[in-house]
């Protein structure tokens, strides 16, 4: 606390807030008092709700007000100019300072890039809107920021689409817009979830580098307790709107005092977990089949008489096998094409060559007539439960759409299914009327889970369920996934960029790079003895704490 104290950048004391919502008040954040100084890095972590975004958040004017009240507090913002209290400045200066002074890594990236604007068109306004630069001096910083956070071939993808980036090259996209005028401080809220360990490190490392370098004040928030313990020097724990522990990193996670901060530590995935159901044998005929499957995506001309850009071989020669009650993992980097092979074997993409057979009966060759009533034998669920699930729709309406639509219930009986579908994930029956919004992100995939199961499937793709969640919330979305598993005797292809979830889920893993499958084997035998360099290079890149 000392480093804060003596060259602090943002001093935040009793700041509370809270919303208005149609049960009145909801106290989101309960006298929060924390500084950082430059060059420092201050972790704020706690579940889905605790309240560590909306924190940092409201310092910005960034949440909505109504419904937000931001009830006390202060919060002084120190630069070399001058000195002022976030809380109460107007619109216009905080404009001035974000983007500026002040830059935020968000989240999702696909929600915050302008899906109309090249990327480098994105990343050069900041800098001629706050330091004054022409375009080409603008855009020549931009590619050098692109080459940095690790994109290749920078110059070529300056020119590219948000749409036409993996999941992992947004972020990276997201975090050179943030750095690219040179911050004073810099609030980054979860910005490697949905980066795969080798270039979560590589960040991580970028991030730290360049804070040591420019003397920024990081204000790092995640969920991810390994990640905090290889970046931050202090941890702040939020718990229901309050900071419960705080203090310098290595004291918090080797000795930690109170109760909640145990139980995160505890919830960190850090072993197999023993299942007695699934028990291979040689004879088992699979459930699915995979052979030879290649799905490419054709290049789309920029203009009438531009050349067509050459093909992307998204999944290129994939064979493999899912046995019945089996979870299979399959893991790989951030554009490895696990997530188009994922597609590709439900029928969301269709394959350009192969073949998928569920219980012998082929899927490629199908029509989507067809293809219905397989539907009801086959689902997924998707990385963002935000996106995935319908805005407008209840939780009634969204578990009772499939179940009225596959004709597995009559209208008479549907209430009694969705209650029993909510007690089967977890959701609490006064929920049944509310909305998406008005869930955290832990109850949202509960929800996208419910709808998955509600056809009663024999096959389940799990496309990241757990990465956007913290690390208490991922380890009861594990726990759930795991007794629907040996409850409605599912079989799942579970794709994650996080080692250590697949590792405590599957009983077998697929390695892909590149569109290709590198390596499989049951899980502790490849973790034990990887055999491929790119396996090796993915563990190495595991962060523990």
């Amino acid at each position: 606390m000392s480093k804060a104290k003596e060259d602090s950048i943002l001093s935040v004391t009793d700041l509370s807030i809270c919303f208005k919502t149609r049960n009145g008040l909801t106290k989101a954040v309960k006298s929060v008092d924390f500084e950082i100084a430059r060059g420092e890095t201050l972790a704020i972590v706690g579940e889905s709700g605790s309240g560590k975004s909306v924190t940092c958040y409201s310092l910005l004017g960034l949440i909505p007000q109504p419904p937000g009240v931001i009830e006390s507090g202060t919060a002084q913002f120190t630069t070399e100019e001058d000195k002022r209290d976030l809380l109460s400045s107007d619109k216009a200066t905080l404009r001035s300072l974000l983007g500026d002074k002040i830059a935020v890594i968000f989240q999702d990236p696909m929600t915050c890039l302008n899906p109309y604007l090249t990327v480098g068109e994105q990343l050069i306004e900041p800098l001629c809107q706050h330091k004054n630069q022409s375009r080409s001096q603008a855009r020549e910083r931009a590619i050098e920021l692109l080459e940095e956070v690790g994109i290749k071939d920078a110059e070529t993808r300056f020119g590219s689409y948000p749409h036409e980036f993996s999941g992992g090259m947004r972020q990276r996209v997201m975090i050179a817009m943030a750095l690219i005028t040179e911050p004073e401080l810099l609030i980054a809220d979860e910005p490697t979830t949905a980066l795969d360990v080798t270039i979560q490190a590589q960040i991580l490392e970028l991030l730290d580098r360049l804070k040591k370098q420019r003397n920024i004040a990081l204000i790092f928030i995640s969920h991810d307790l390994s990640v905090v313990a290889s970046i931050a020097e202090r941890v702040a724990v939020m718990r229901a709107g309050e900071i419960v522990e705080s203090g310098d990193t290595q004291q918090i996670f080797q000795q930690p005092q109170h109760p909640y901060t145990q139980q995160l530590l505890a919830s960190v995935p850090s072993g197999p977990k023993p299942r007695q159901s699934f028990q291979p044998g040689p004879a088992d005929q699979p459930l699915l089949r995979v052979e030879h499957l290649k799905t490419v995506f054709q290049g789309s001309s920029a203009g009438l008489f531009a050349p067509r850009p050459p093909a992307t071989i998204a999944v290129d020669d994939v064979s493999f096998e899912l046995r019945h009650r089996e979870v299979l993992g399959l893991v790989g980097e951030s554009g490895s094409g696990k997530s188009t092979l994922g597609r590709s074997v439900i029928q969301l993409i269709k394959p350009t060559a192969g073949s998928v057979s569920l219980d012998g009966q082929e899927l490629t060759q199908l029509r989507p007539k067809q293809l219905k009533p397989l539907r009801q034998r086959m689902q997924m669920i998707f990385q963002d439960p935000y996106a995935s699930l319908n805005p407008r729709m209840t939780v009634f309406d969204t578990l009772a759409e499939p179940l009225l639509y596959h004709r597995i219930a009559k209208r008479k009986n549907i209430s009694a299914q969705v209650l029993a579908l909510m007690d089967d994930v977890g959701l609490a029956h006064a929920d049944i009327r509310k909305y998406p919004h008005e869930f955290s992100g832990g109850q949202r995939q509960r929800i996208a889970i419910g709808r998955a199961i509600a056809t009663k499937p024999e096959l389940i793709i799990a496309d990241e369920p757990v990465s956007a969640l913290d690390v208490t919330i991922q380890a009861q979305i594990l726990d759930l996934i795991l007794a629907l598993v040996e409850r409605h005797n599912l079989s799942m292809l579970f794709i994650s960029h996080d080692l250590s979830v697949v590792r405590s889920i599957a009983d077998r893993v697929l390695v892909m790079h590149h569109g290709k499958l590198v390596e499989s084997g049951a899980t502790e035998a490849l973790w034990a003895a990887p055999s491929a360099a790119y396996t090796r290079s993915l563990l190495a890149a595991v962060p523990h704490l």
